[in-house]
């Protein structure tokens, strides 16, 4: 196959078919041999595409050469008449991913802010880089949407990220460089085989092809394939989720609905439900944890299931998914004051303040000095406007459904030695008054 500019126009045109036509190109343009080629095509045609470029260079600064890379990008977008930004990042070494990973996480983490709405991010992955991804994920034991490889065309940050070059082989890419004498960077590090990509690059994938000619395109094949059965295992868990997930969210599952899949829906269910709500995927470990001891648990049972980023837990009758929780010291009191200003609660707890005028808020009288914010030490006893008598506040909490692991997180106010509110929940019979102050929550955390 040929490539050049109309070949280009033709994917690009393909791939807006159904949706809104991109307001700017922004390639990601590290000035190797790639992405120098997407984006002299892409310049090449601007006539008849009419849809501003911006070349984009991201200076990961783990090269002697970095700076003058940069410069060289910078020179190519000047003769190609585009405008060109460049971001430098920082590799963060103790993420856990590996270089290349962490690299790649750093990348793209600089491309989001700098994607508008309705821009399309482009990438220069190719048909070669396609077999690469596929035989990689094959070796870490991937499912099918690992075994899908690369994807065409997916969400973004406000726009899309696409990868128009996919289903093009590298020879082919070459021809076009030489033909058009195109200057690119040969970074050095692509020839270090100690990278499992490299490794793959250099070793195997020669090794595969001189036995079956025309591997690259053979993997790819499959990956489309692998993507085929993995939309269809994604339509099967849309349907599932909207048979057991609760309320608006897919952050709570239905027990009894999960227990009338199989284990395989169940997992199906649950790596799609993550997805959903932005959480990494459970690995294979977890998922079996999860079906095998948290589905089947005891109703009163508190079970937690926990991976880097995420956890489940069961509670009643509902499995909630959660972000992963990181103990904090919260102060012992805080001063919460009639003037209307927010007191942060810390990360992920919100705001709180008073506000006055409200019917059946907190007496004037017991808030004119201020209220304390403590949190509960065990023990409290409380009454609720409507009620008569004291309960005990961890019998009310549990009436009224609040999930464990976020009683303690619940801000109880004091005037004085006297408890007069717990939270946005209730306030004290003895101090609820027609014109009194309402305890406003902002951004509460889910109790229930």
């Amino acid at each position: 196959m040929t490539f050049n500019s109309k070949v280009l126009l033709s994917r690009l045109a393909k791939l807006a078919e159904g949706i809104d036509k991109p307001r700017r190109f922004l390639v990601a343009f590290s000035g190797g041999m790639d992405s120098t080629v997407l984006l002299h095509s892409l310049a090449a045609c601007t006539d008849e595409h009419r849809t501003p470029i911006l070349a984009i260079h991201i200076n990961h600064g783990l090269h002697d050469e970095a700076p003058a890379w940069e410069a060289h990008c910078r020179t190519v977008a000047a003769d190609l008449d585009l405008p060109f930004v460049s971001e430098t990042v920082e590799i963060d070494d103790k993420s856990g991913l590996g270089p290349e990973a962490a690299a790649r996480q750093a990348r793209y983490d600089a491309f989001r802010p700098l994607v508008e709405d309705g821009d399309w991010l482009l990438s220069a992955h190719h048909e070669d880089d396609q077999a690469e991804t596929l035989l990689l994920n094959l070796m870490r034991g991937s499912g099918l949407a690992g075994l899908a490889g690369i994807g065409v065309i997916q969400s973004f940050a406000r726009g899309m990220l696409v990868r128009p070059l996919l289903g093009v082989s590298a020879a082919s890419i070459e021809a076009y460089a030489e033909k058009h004498k195109l200057r690119w960077i040969d970074d050095p590090s692509n020839l270090d085989t100690r990278f499992d990509r490299n490794f793959l690059r250099q070793e195997i994938i020669p090794a595969l092809a001189r036995r079956w000619p025309g591997v690259s395109v053979r993997l790819g094949r499959s990956a489309e394939l692998a993507g085929e059965a993995s939309e269809l295992l994604n339509d099967l868990a849309q349907l599932d989720l909207a048979t057991v997930s609760t309320g608006d969210k897919p952050d709570r599952l239905d027990i009894n609905g999960l227990k009338a899949l199989s284990e395989k829906r169940q997992r199906n269910v649950l790596r799609h439900a993550a997805r959903k709500c932005g959480l990494p995927a459970p690995p294979a470990t977890r998922l079996h944890q999860i079906t095998h001891e948290l589905i089947p648990a005891r109703e009163d049972a508190q079970p937690l299931v926990g991976w880097p980023g995420a956890e489940i837990r069961r509670y009643r009758d509902k499995l909630y998914l959660l972000a992963e929780t990181t103990p904090e010291e919260k102060p012992a009191v805080m001063e919460l004051m009639a003037d209307g200003c927010w007191l942060d609660l810390g990360t992920g707890n919100g705001q709180m303040r008073l506000e006055a005028g409200v019917d059946g808020g907190i007496d004037r009288g017991a808030v004119k000095g201020g209220l304390s914010l403590r949190y509960r030490q065990g023990g409290e006893e409380f009454c609720p406007a409507g009620r008569k008598r004291t309960h005990k506040l961890k019998k009310l909490l549990q009436e009224d459904g609040v999930v464990p692991w976020m009683r303690q997180c619940i801000p109880l106010l004091y005037s004085g030695d006297d408890l007069v509110a717990v939270g946005d929940l209730w306030v004290a019979a003895d101090v609820s008054k027609a014109n009194g102050y309402g305890v406003h929550w902002r951004n509460r955390p889910a109790l229930h």
